[in-house]
């Protein structure tokens, strides 16, 4: 029986499972937003907010290089960890959990019908915002001459 085990095994063995947690959350933290399955962004969710946890106990006065390597050796990914630690637990140095959100997409997976959604960041807004002040400053360049 399952009596308290948490997490969803996904049909996968334990090293495959911890190696696809790691790739989709370092695609989130990439791209800020992703679409997968319904049970997989919940389980990336898990892991990711927790990474999040750990990067701004890094910045609220700890040890900053000691939340780093904490979430580069989870992540295994250095450059990753660098932008999860400077750039996103800053987003969120106000918010106490629920850095991330689950979106249904309308339209089911084409192969097998299986539920897609969408993962992404619950503040996004601040790299959307530099995006458009770039585009208007071409505009404006563009106008002047």
């Amino acid at each position: 029986m399952r009596h308290c085990k948490k997490g969803r095994k996904l049909n996968r063995t334990p090293s495959h499972r911890l190696a696809l947690m790691r790739s989709l959350a370092a695609a989130l933290f990439e791209h800020e937003a992703i679409v997968t399955t319904k049970a997989k962004a919940k389980e990336t969710q898990r892991f990711a907010e927790r990474l999040i946890t750990i990067a701004k106990r890094g910045q609220a006065g700890g040890n900053v290089l000691t939340a780093r390597r904490a979430v580069a050796s989870r992540l295994q990914d250095e450059a990753m960890a660098k932008k999860v630690c400077d750039d996103i637990a800053g987003r969120f140095s106000d918010r106490v959990g629920g850095y991330t959100r689950i979106l249904k997409l309308v339209r089911p997976r084409k192969g097998d019908g299986g539920q897609r959604v969408r993962l992404e960041l619950t503040e996004i807004k601040e790299a959307e915002e530099k995006g458009k002040k770039g585009k208007k400053d071409k505009k404006d360049k563009k106008a002047k001459k």
